[in-house]
């Protein structure tokens, strides 16, 4: 069982972030979820969520039951915004090009920044997810930043060789590569043979 950060930003995919916690809590781990305000309407657009009330509330109807704690993104006195909060990792999937940006300059203007920030400066695992197209040379600029910094970068980017059916084939082949960035044993799909 691990302690995980799991942050959904603002980028299309946040199927993926969703993902990531049903199999994380599938296999007993303690999570602690921060959403960003800009998630909550790609949430809305695109799964059709109403997280207009309580975020929280909403995201427990659909995932299993486990050790879960959330968090608000504007509550920067949280106690993920301190190194002595030990985690085993963060991953923020989808993460938007905002939020790379954010992140690659220190900037902290949020919680999700600022925690991310503190995964680098204490050399803790940070994987983030990045997720848009076309790239520009700011967007691939800051990846480099966070990379030399030390961060692990697996873009939303889902391969064929596994012969995908459904969306939700694509969707696990990422969710699968993160599970392996974080040594976390899946069958959630087929590898290369």
């Amino acid at each position: 069982m691990g302690k995980y950060i799991v942050a959904i930003s603002g980028a299309s995919g946040a199927v993926y972030g969703i993902r990531l916690l049903r199999e994380l809590l599938l296999r007993d781990n303690e999570l602690h979820i921060l959403v960003s305000e800009p998630a909550s309407l790609v949430i809305g657009h695109e799964l059709g969520w109403d997280l207009s009330g309580s975020v929280e509330k909403t995201f427990r109807n659909y995932l299993p039951n486990g050790d879960i704690y959330f968090y608000d993104n504007n509550d920067i006195a949280a106690p993920l915004a301190s190194g002595s909060f030990i985690t085993d990792a963060m991953v923020i999937i989808p993460c938007s090009m905002a939020c790379i940006s954010g992140i690659a300059v220190g900037s902290s203007r949020n919680l999700m920044e600022r925690t991310a920030d503190v995964m680098l400066k204490e050399k803790r695992r940070l994987i983030l997810v990045p997720r848009e197209t076309p790239l520009n040379s700011i967007h691939l600029r800051n990846m480099l930043t966070l990379s030399d910094l030390g961060a692990h970068l697996v873009p939303a980017m889902p391969a064929f060789y596994h012969q995908p059916h459904t969306v939700e084939d694509m969707i696990n082949f990422i969710v699968g590569k993160v599970m392996d960035a974080l040594n976390i044993s899946h069958d959630i799909f087929q590898r290369y043979k």
